[in-house]
């Protein structure tokens, strides 16, 4: 579902073409010409206030429109590897479905997650087999197993 280059609107096209031009040699080498001819033009106009504020101001306005155009180009990015992970998750036999889209939990939630593998971590470290690994589903399963054997071997004593 490739989308051509005439569907995108004015501002997606816009958009590209400044993150491609933004982060190329040429804008940096404009860039630092621009920065040494003021700098060079400084006993020109005997280091004013006017020649100092011309610098300010251009630079300023410049990082203004760039703090969105990059924020921009990170959101589609993100989205963009998002979407080729939950591709990857969906498509791996034994990945829990349930880790696709996990983006949208709370920060809370994450951090749940996050222990969790920190556990599966350590004990994959204990394995023999470094091969060996669980999912979340996988890692619950077994977890319920031992839960279970412990509540007969309580019931035994």
């Amino acid at each position: 579902m490739k989308k051509s280059k005439n569907d995108n609107n004015f501002f997606e096209q816009f958009a590209n073409a400044a993150t491609k031009f933004t982060g190329s040699s040429v804008a940096f080498i404009a860039a630092t010409a621009i920065v040494i001819l003021w700098a060079v033009t400084g006993p020109v106009f005997h280091y004013s206030e006017t020649w100092q504020l011309v610098i300010n101001t251009g630079t300023t306005i410049i990082t203004f429109l760039m703090v969105f155009l990059i924020q921009k180009a990170q959101n589609k990015d993100g989205k963009a590897i998002q979407l080729k992970l939950n591709e990857l998750i969906a498509a791996q036999q034994g990945a829990s479905n349930r880790m696709v889209d996990i983006e949208d939990l709370s920060e809370k939630e994450l951090d749940q997650l996050h222990k969790f593998y920190v556990t599966i971590a350590a004990l994959a470290k204990k394995e023999a087999d470094i091969h060996c690994s669980h999912s979340i589903d996988v890692a619950e399963a077994l977890n319920e197993l031992k839960l279970e054997k412990n509540k007969h071997f309580k019931h035994q004593k």
